[in-house]
């Protein structure tokens, strides 16, 4: 026999779930300034957890506001995102809106849920961390909800979402540039993630860098992964050549950590031996030894720009496409140094 559908979601349901009376989950539904945000935020999990997407919830929501914007990040242990998160609360927070994180770990059910939830339009908007629409194709189902977006820190290949970021490639010929004003001419890119749009615009700043200092010829890459253990690995790769780098730039300092630490594990003295460069200047990079020449990345900024840019056309629902890249401040600190005369090898 067939088996009989599963029973839509009540508001029942919501308020067994987070523990509190039906009167209060409505309440946190057409009201949510009138909640203490602790129960506001028991009952959105429940909603999300349930399902429920009674469409009354949704005309019911005050001047038909949720108040509230979403913040959909591939990680939340990044070391950048707490202090982009900083920027978007102090904007939301200053206009009235309260933030919702959804953490996708790169997992599209996870991301496939937040969807869910957002379609229940228990948010207003949407700042996206991740480089990536949400889940491929998923927005073009005719049923799918979601609300106007900007992107974040991460560009996304589309034309009409706005995307608030650092100007990558700048910074990266910045970076490369001190390199070579050192003396320094094998310089070698330990990457991000194939495919990663951040670390090809990165290794594009590297080029034009040793380009208009030398020739094309020059430019030397090794696939990283963006990780200390894949900036481990890329040494362990370089060392079965004949021939050596005299520095590094490197596509996030995680990766710079693990390319330093590798060089010591060896026996080699940086920045005497090898010079290292990183991006993104993480508080751990001035907390190791040597401590990290780097790219700064203005994080709250850029976090109060794309939440600015988000809250002021939600009431029409319709935002204009705009690309603002920030700068990317060189910070010069002991990891680098005029390259040795002498062989490496």
């Amino acid at each position: 026999m067939e088996q009989p559908s599963p029973r839509p979601a009540t508001i029942e349901d919501v308020a067994k779930l987070a523990g509190v009376s039906i009167a209060t989950v409505s309440r946190a539904i057409r009201m949510p300034e009138k909640v203490a945000e602790s129960t506001r935020k028991k009952v959105t999990a429940a909603i999300a957890r349930t399902g429920y997407t009674a469409n009354a919830m949704a005309q019911n929501l005050r001047m038909q506001r949720s108040q509230m914007v979403m913040v959909l990040a591939q990680s939340i242990a990044d070391p950048n995102f707490p202090g982009i998160l900083t920027g978007l609360e102090k904007v939301a927070k200053a206009r009235g809106y309260g933030v919702l994180i959804g953490n996708t770990e790169g997992d599209v059910l996870l991301e496939e849920k937040h969807l869910r939830f957002l379609s229940t339009g228990m948010a207003d908007g949407l700042i996206l961390l991740t480089g990536h629409l949400p889940v491929a194709g998923w927005l073009q189902h005719p049923t799918t909800k979601i609300p106007p977006m900007v992107a974040a820190a991460r560009p996304i290949n589309r034309p009409d979402i706005s995307y608030v970021g650092v100007n990558d490639a700048a910074a990266s010929k910045v970076a490369t540039d001190y390199l070579i004003s050192l003396g320094h001419k094998r310089i070698v890119y330990v990457s991000g993630p194939p495919g990663d749009a951040l670390s090809e615009h990165r290794h594009r700043g590297y080029c034009e860098a040793l380009t208009e200092a030398f020739n094309q010829s020059s430019v030397w890459r090794v696939q990283g992964d963006g990780t200390t253990e894949g900036g481990r690995s890329a040494i362990e790769r370089l060392f079965i050549r004949d021939t050596l780098p005299t520095a590094f730039f490197c596509y996030n300092d995680n990766t710079a950590i693990g390319v330093i630490a590798a060089l010591q594990s060896r026996g080699f003295n940086v920045p005497a031996d090898f010079s290292v460069v990183g991006f993104d200047d993480i508080p751990f990079a001035n907390n190791i030894t040597p401590s990290l020449t780097t790219i700064r990345q203005p994080r709250s900024q850029i976090g109060e720009i794309a939440m600015t840019h988000l809250l002021d056309f939600l009431p029409t629902r319709s935002i204009p496409t705009e690309t603002s890249l920030l700068h990317g401040d060189l910070i010069v600190r002991g990891s680098c140094s005029a390259p040795r005369m002498k062989s490496l090898d």
